[in-house]
């Protein structure tokens, strides 16, 4: 079982950085992938972002590519969301999830999910 909470999400300006971490528990962590999605009002839950259980292997929605960066410390049992040049379309509750999938594109292939973080950006 993995246990995840998401912090660092807040109100930004148009163009700003923000850093969301994934603090996870559990003794499987390090053998999860893990993943980034996000939920806009009014909107499905998508995707944005996976990264492998060693941290090679990364994959990013194509709305996000260039901007963000994922990344894990699994000694820490955290992953990380960096943030760069936020736009008001990033606007969403940002949810971390682990599964012990390989390809991770697909909500369905996770296992467990935090209760998200909300990101506001303005124009």
């Amino acid at each position: 079982q993995v246990q995840l909470v998401e912090s660092g999400g807040g109100l930004v300006q148009a163009g700003a950085s923000l850093r969301l971490s994934c603090a996870g528990s559990g003794r499987t962590f390090s053998n999860s992938r893990m993943g980034w999605f996000r939920q806009a009002p009014g909107k499905e839950r998508e995707f944005v972002a996976t990264i492998s259980r060693v941290g090679i292997i990364t994959n990013y929605a194509d709305s996000v590519k260039g901007r963000f960066t994922i990344s894990r410390d699994n000694p820490k049992n955290t992953v990380y969301l960096q943030m760069n040049r936020l736009k008001p379309e990033d606007t969403a509750v940002y949810y971390c999830a682990a599964g012990a999938t390989r390809v991770g594109l697909s909500q369905r292939e996770y296992d467990y999910w935090g209760q998200g973080t909300q990101v506001t950006v303005s124009s």
